[in-house]
């Protein structure tokens, strides 16, 4: 390590707030840092070569260092570096990558709201609802069904419909206008004796008896991933969103489609939407927008509510709504040729190719003795990790068996992401068959040898 590292390590331990960490813990170990990306790679400040196994967070598509994208972002800084979608103001990135997305959504879009991240697009989603409802003159319609151990965003409302308890400890949420509906995990909440198609009927009627009791006439919209990934990549039974469907046009309540993570080839098919069957109102982009290459996401939303949002504006005189970074060029730019990248290199046929063998080490893990089980779709997964493979018992989160893995992994080169004791792959969609192979050789044997420690 040189003293220039080790410099910027002391730096950063002084004077980083850093999301999603440990403040003492960064006083006394430092941070970790990322000097360079190659591929699917990640190399520290000592030169060590780590398969970034979680894509970041959860956004690599394209990997590290694509050059492509780097030169987008150079041609658009030097054509117009900075500029803004106010007041009927545009640019060519803003509208072209506006027309892409609208044309390759899933449902009936027809619009698309750009902001920095998924949480900005999430609560902009829920203003947008809140909104549209009181064009229509429903002005009692405001609740919105969220699932616990989902996540969709940190922002004060985006963070009340996140379903983590951790993240509302101390901060006072969430905000009363969401009801939280059971997970649809079926290892972890299925009863005894009950089949995995009973579970789904059940989670089903639980949440139209939640409608129900709380009015549909003050329910606005259900939210969800296709996959929860930050809920510990929990795939849900089949058919659960066929028969969600009907119960929430029954009566009349939008479904908000979270492709935050899924979105982008991520499930095997361009959009989570499209594998599960789910037919959005609004849908939730970010992250593989523009493999994370400059922060974009954006909000897609239907006819309908597009109507309702130009009647409300004739009342207001506009949609008084954005953010000043919203659809900036340079990044509307990168985002725009990283989809043109996805068609002209094929990338879902070679997502499509990988998927298989990506499956199938998968779910070898699951014979390792410290498995619970290994779930996943496409080129997303959750290993879960547990004390008795036959009772399902969980390790005492005391014992941060999870986050204990991470570490002996990440001593192997490999990052991956602990979800409590849930560890979450989300590999580069570029990944190569001897990469994915290297990924889980590598992550065998760390679970073999952190079940030789306990």
């Amino acid at each position: 390590m040189t003293g220039q590292s080790e410099s910027i390590k002391s730096i950063d331990a002084t004077n980083v707030l850093h999301p999603y960490t440990d403040l003492n813990s960064l006083r006394e170990q430092g941070p970790f840092i990322v000097e360079r990306g190659e591929g699917i790679y990640v190399y520290d400040d000592n030169g060590n070569k780590y398969i970034e196994a979680t894509g970041a967070l959860w956004y690599a598509a394209l990997g590290f260092g694509e050059n492509e994208l780097v030169e987008a972002a150079i041609a658009q800084m030097r054509k117009l570096p900075c500029y803004h979608t106010f007041y009927q103001k545009s640019t060519a990135p803003v509208a072209l990558l506006a027309e892409r997305l609208v044309s390759m959504a899933p449902g009936n879009m027809s619009r698309a709201f750009f902001t920095n991240s998924g949480s900005e697009a999430i609560d902009s989603a829920i203003k947008t609802v809140w909104y549209y409802n009181n064009s229509r003159g429903l002005t009692a319609k405001k609740k919105f069904i969220a699932r616990h151990r989902a996540y969709h965003g940190v922002t004060i409302a985006s963070c009340s419909l996140t379903g983590i308890e951790r993240n509302h400890l101390e901060f006072d949420l969430p905000l009363p206008f969401v009801r939280h509906v059971t997970c649809p995990h079926f290892y972890r909440e299925g009863l005894e004796g009950e089949t995995e198609s009973e579970f789904c009927d059940r989670l089903i009627a639980e949440i139209e008896q939640t409608i129900i009791e709380e009015g549909a006439d003050t329910v606005a919209a259900f939210i969800a991933e296709p996959v929860m990934a930050a809920g510990g990549v929990v795939v849900p039974p089949e058919r659960y969103f066929e028969k969600l469907m009907p119960v929430l046009k029954r009566h009349d309540i939008l479904m908000i489609a979270d492709e935050v993570v899924c979105g982008f080839g991520r499930t095997g098919q361009m959009f989570g939407s499209q594998t599960f069957g789910i037919d959005p109102d609004i849908v939730i982009v970010a992250k593989a927008l523009s493999s994370g290459y400059l922060p974009i996401a954006s909000l897609l939303v239907s006819e309908d509510i597009c109507d309702g949002i130009a009647d409300q504006s004739k009342n207001l005189g506009s949609y008084n709504h954005g953010f000043t970074y919203s659809g900036h060029p340079v990044s509307s730019a990168v985002a725009l040729r990283n989809l043109e990248l996805y068609e002209e290199r094929n990338l879902m046929e070679h997502v499509n190719d990988m998927i298989p063998l990506f499956r199938e080490r998968l779910k070898a893990t699951a014979e390792l003795p410290l498995v619970g089980e290994a779930r996943g779709v496409g080129l997303i997964g959750g290993i879960e990790l547990v004390a008795d493979k036959t009772t399902r018992q969980p390790f005492d989160p005391a014992r941060k068996i999870g986050l204990k893995c991470s570490g002996m992994a990440e001593n192997a080169g490999i990052i991956i992401r602990p979800m409590g004791d849930a560890l979450a792959l989300c590999p580069p969609l570029i990944i190569k068959e001897d990469e994915i192979n290297q990924l889980f050789d590598g992550l065998e044997a760390t679970i073999r040898k952190l079940g030789n420690e306990l």
